[in-house]
């Protein structure tokens, strides 16, 4: 079982990671939101809306002891994406969301069981665990997407370019 002592971290180190991620999102074409240029691949609107839709239903699950998360509602959240603008604040309000939740976490809620639409139940900080699993996941798409159309994504360990907010704590106590 993991502690929040010992989850916190891991999910420091993460908010570094999403810190490179909405630098990805900042060099994404504002034009091409909706381009598919690798075959079979979803569109950044897409894999941005499914990254952030689900870390928010994964995060809020976690308290909750059940992730409310559905195919269905992952495709309405990117519906609502219209333009490159409600793409960032959607990817911000995804990371808002989830940051709160873990920021206040127990341990109880950490080590408790979670029941997941994916037919499976795990502890708390699993479901977390999914979170970074997808994200990089994902995150390695849009690198896949971005290159395809030219543009070069961040460099995968650049943390200390992030926005301040993002930034590892060692870099941030220096500025």
């Amino acid at each position: 079982m993991m502690t929040k002592a010992q989850f916190a971290p891991w999910w420091d180190h993460f908010r570094t990671i999403n810190g490179v991620t909405f630098r990805t999102i900042a060099v994404i074409p504002k034009d091409k939101i909706d381009a598919h240029p690798c075959k079979d691949m979803r569109s950044a609107k897409e894999l941005v809306g499914h990254m952030y839709y689900s870390m928010r239903a994964i995060s809020e699950g976690v308290p909750k002891g059940e992730i409310q998360w559905s195919e269905e509602a992952d495709k309405a959240a990117v519906e609502n994406i219209k333009n490159y603008d409600d793409l960032v604040r959607v990817a911000q309000d995804g990371w808002k969301a989830a940051d709160r939740v873990f920021q206040s976490i127990t341990d109880a809620q950490l080590s408790g069981i979670v029941k997941t639409p994916w037919g499976e139940s795990y502890p708390g900080f699993i479901c977390a665990n999914i979170i970074y699993d997808e994200h990089l996941h994902h995150r390695g798409q849009l690198y896949a997407y971005l290159r395809q159309l030219g543009v070069e994504p961040p460099f995968l360990w650049s943390f200390e370019k992030n926005a301040p907010e993002f930034q590892p704590k060692a870099a941030a106590a220096k500025v």
